[in-house]
């Protein structure tokens, strides 16, 4: 072989490398990819879409109200599900109104399955943060989080608060299937 034939390998293999290290670095510290399993997140999320999560976002700020996060559930299992209540929140549902601090706060990505609810049903349960976490605010350092499906969703209400130590990052994009690609909000 000759000298230029060794060369050119030296030089593919350093650009393969590099390209190797690259991706682990973006795939483990930068942004991942996931998939929505389940319809916690209906309509707002579809079990089967693939997201993009953005990792770095919150290690230099924190999750803010309404964002959707990924966070770790259990060991095994991640969850994904809107951001409700910040440390210092009040939280309370009464007929199907969110209340935030007192104030009555809009859901306009509720709409869609509020529509379609018979009279005088509603999509979410009465409830205030005392009779579902004994807690009558949200604690420093964690999020409460609802899934926007709020008939079919295991949240806050029956995990708990979510420690900032466990949101893996702000799921944003979806990128499969091709016809849904778009920023979710």
């Amino acid at each position: 072989m000759t000298t230029r034939g060794k060369s050119e390998i030296v030089e593919w293999t350093k650009a393969i490398v590099i390209a190797l290290l690259l991706a682990v670095v973006i795939r483990y510290f930068l942004f991942a990819p996931i998939v929505v399993e389940g319809q916690s997140m209906m309509p707002t999320l579809h079990h089967s879409d693939r997201m993009i999560v953005n990792k770095i976002g919150y290690t230099i700020g924190k999750p803010k109200r309404f964002d959707i996060i990924v966070f770790h559930a259990t060991e095994e299992k991640d969850y994904i599900k809107r951001v409700i209540g910040l440390p210092g929140d009040t939280i309370e549902y009464k007929d199907d109104v969110l209340f935030i601090n007192g104030e009555a706060v809009e859901e306009p990505y509720l709409d869609h399955l509020k529509a379609d609810l018979e009279t005088n049903d509603f999509l979410t349960y009465d409830f205030t943060l005392e009779q579902v976490a004994d807690q009558s605010v949200v604690p420093e350092g964690h999020v409460f989080v609802l899934g926007d499906n709020r008939r079919h969703s295991l949240d806050s209400r029956d995990i708990g608060f979510v420690e900032y130590e466990d949101v893996i990052g702000k799921a944003n994009m979806i990128y499969w299937p091709v016809s849904d690609i778009r920023f979710a909000k």
